[in-house]
């Protein structure tokens, strides 16, 4: 900085950014997802998308949205378009207690907070909760949005392995063990038990018992976060961990994945004296969600029969899965492998040995395919062999031949190492040597 006269200063011209010396420390902890970085390349239509979670919503039937909308503005506009409650609407809260339920969750709507979007929850349960420094327990790999998260709040991440069956208990009590032997305070385990993203696996069912369990004895808060719970391929939705402790577990959900991602109306579900922190953080920063699209989402489950529409979802991407599950198995080399999910969004694939999927996306961009390579996933370094594939979004013809697409570059990249022992990657990097890259 430098002065220019009384009351004024001109700023440096020498650095990109002048206010760099002004921001607070956490903002250090705030960076761009690998994702975000993805996506104004993969919404290029010449590219197959593999990357992004986006719900394909053609299934959705707009008239009838349409119409509730219009209903809507038409007999409520003057409350759904003025500010509403920082807990949510009465009415919508109701009815998130009966969509729970299908999960086997007994609750009352008093202890519901209605979110925008359930990425909004994660923050208010770590804003309330954590303290620069504070450990969170999370699965490897983990959610990138829950990550940037507990980033941007100075949170410490310790992983906890996982395998086709979830979070591996014994791995939970030793992350737990570890950490309370250096000294740091665990303010919770996060956790995302249904079809995972991105490793697609679920947590079993005598493992959800033992999880449970385990945070019981050593007095550590589960965060269950669950946007996918009801995108199941079987006949019923798996079992909260809700269901089976109401007072030691968080419960997130969303409408984004079972009705659309635009109207940004999720929830949490939190004990009660948990609750109240939460209204008051959720007051703090938004005032209240959007009152609008609460009544929106509650006029559409009132009217219309949205567990079908739900079954419509399930059947829609239980064909898209087998479209990527038939094309990975036909066309990929032998050394790779990867998960076979029960319902969600995603496949969780792990390269070849020597295989970097970060230093290869680039490569794939060029030969018009798009992944999220694994590193994304762990606040740790690893994943370099693994890659998030989404299938939810293309069609299933897209789909084969975006895997087709990724085969020829991970088959040039195999050549390339087999050549020169390199494969384009960085350096060896932890990545090669983490347990917890594959997950079959």
């Amino acid at each position: 900085m430098s002065e220019t006269g009384p009351g004024q200063v001109r700023r440096s011209s020498t650095r990109l950014d002048s206010y760099v010396d002004r921001y607070a420390a956490r903002t250090q902890g705030m960076t761009a997802s690998e994702i975000r970085a993805l996506f104004s390349v993969a919404s290029r239509p010449e590219v197959v998308s593999l990357a992004g979670g986006m719900p394909n919503i053609s299934g959705l039937p707009l008239d009838v949205v349409g119409k509730a909308v219009s209903t809507l503005v038409r007999d409520h506009g003057a409350v759904a378009m003025q500010y509403g409650s920082g807990q949510g609407d009465p009415r919508l809260r109701e009815q998130i207690c009966d969509v729970m339920r299908l999960e086997g969750v007994e609750a009352h709507p008093d202890d519901v907070v209605v979110t925008v979007g359930s990425q909004q929850a994660v923050d208010l349960v770590t804003r309330i909760f954590c303290d620069p420094g504070d450990v969170v327990i999370c699965e490897a790999p983990s959610y990138v949005g829950a990550l940037g998260v507990f980033r941007a709040y100075e949170v410490d991440v310790v992983h906890a392995e996982m395998d086709r069956h979830g979070l591996v208990p014994d791995a939970l009590r030793q992350a737990i063990a570890a950490t309370r032997a250096a000294g740091k305070r665990i303010k919770f385990l996060y956790t995302i038990p249904n079809y995972h993203n991105p490793a697609g696996v679920s947590l079993s069912p005598e493992r959800r018992a033992e999880v449970l369990e385990i945070c019981r004895e050593a007095d550590i808060l589960i965060l269950e976060d669950n946007p996918y719970g009801l995108l199941g391929f079987g006949d019923e939705p798996h079992r909260a961990l809700r269901a089976d402790e109401a007072e030691g577990v968080i419960y997130l959900g969303s409408f984004s994945k079972t009705f659309a991602p635009g109207f940004r109306v999720g929830w949490a579900l939190a004990p009660h004296a948990v609750r109240e922190k939460l209204v008051l953080a959720q007051e703090s920063a938004t005032l209240c969600p959007p009152s609008f699209s609460q009544m929106v989402v509650s006029a559409y489950l009132e009217s219309h029969d949205w567990q079908g529409q739900v079954k419509e979802f399930r059947e829609m991407y239980r064909e898209r899965r087998d479209a990527l599950l038939e094309a990975l198995e036909d066309m990929m080399p032998p050394t790779a492998s990867w998960t076979v999910p029960d319902g969600g969004f995603y496949v969780w694939l792990t390269l070849p040995e020597g295989l970097d999927a970060k230093a290869m996306l680039p490569r794939a961009v060029t030969a018009r395919v798009a992944y999220v390579p694994g590193t994304a996933f762990y606040a740790d370094g690893f994943g370099a062999r693994s890659m998030r594939l989404s299938y939810c979004y293309p069609t299933p013809e897209r789909i084969r031949e975006g895997v087709r697409r990724l085969v020829g570059v991970i088959e040039e990249e195999l050549e390339l190492h087999q050549t020169f022992g390199t494969a384009g990657r960085p350096g060896v990097g932890r990545g090669y040597e983490s347990p917890n890259t594959d997950l079959t």
